[in-house]
């Protein structure tokens, strides 16, 4: 078996493979502040509660966008599992081409999904993760990574609102139905969920455009990320949501460079 982690700013994913099946996934708070004792208790608790023995995990990778939570998370992984973690970044074999002026300012969450995106659909692509921040990847057909955008994730934007405007509640991050509403909730549901699936349109038109001007074919769409079905359910510019492609992408990063 491999244990799979994808360190996020809000949370961590935590996967595990056996012969690149997937067996199952946790999702647990990010806390810098945690020691790597408390993450081992927590890791522990979750293989024991799966009927799952640490004993047999052969090997671990680990994409982060947190660098200061990495110091014990690389500790609990010595100490439960008796392995020296890969960790996605400079010197991991990767499959494909990142043409960024600075190939080393690429989040590893990025270059993950785009090298599972590269070895499962091989086509063209346009990879939207629904994260803390939302990032739009352009990938070539023959796996060059050619950049893309970041943008303000949904609760980011969400808590913006509450948190600027004195007289607006927080909201639950659900469709209203309507753009036209009749409450303030309604109004501001509406206003979130609609005027992110137009930025989402709209991104995607233009990158689109911008790849068949290069000369690759029209990319699929595909879609990651804790609110990517939220999002995919109300627009015709996703052509498919991959809850796993992260995990996927870890676990083929695993199989290229664990010797």
């Amino acid at each position: 078996m491999v244990l799979l982690i994808d360190v996020g700013n809000t949370n961590i994913v935590l996967g595990v493979y056996e012969n690149n099946k997937y067996v199952t996934s946790w999702r647990i708070s990010t806390d810098a502040k945690k020691t790597s004792d408390e993450y081992s208790i927590q890791t522990m608790q979750l293989f024991r509660n799966a009927k799952l023995n640490p004993d047999n995990i052969e090997g671990v990778i680990i994409s982060s966008v947190v660098p200061n939570i990495m110091y014990s998370l690389e500790h609990m992984i010595r100490k439960c599992f008796k392995k020296e973690p890969i960790v996605v970044g400079p010197g991991v074999r990767t499959g494909i081409n990142i043409k960024y002026d600075n190939p080393k300012e690429v989040g590893a969450d990025r270059i993950v999904n785009a090298v599972a995106v590269h070895e499962v659909y091989k086509k063209s692509a346009i990879i939207i993760d629904f994260g803390t921040a939302t990032t739009f990847c352009a990938l070539a057909q023959n796996g060059n990574y050619l950049g893309g955008s970041i943008c303000p994730g949904i609760r980011i934007s969400s808590d913006a609102l509450f948190e600027k405007a004195a007289k607006l509640p927080r909201v639950e991050l659900e469709n209203p139905g309507h753009v036209i509403c009749k409450t303030t909730i309604s109004s501001m549901q509406s206003g979130i969920i609609y005027g992110y699936i137009g930025q989402v349109e709209y991104i995607v038109k233009k990158m689109k455009q911008e790849m068949i001007s290069l000369g690759e074919d029209e990319p699929i769409v595909i879609a990651t990320g804790g609110l990517a079905n939220l999002i995919a359910s109300e627009t015709d510019a996703i052509d498919k949501v991959d809850s796993n492609l992260t995990l996927k992408g870890l676990n083929i990063l695993f199989q290229k460079n664990k010797e």
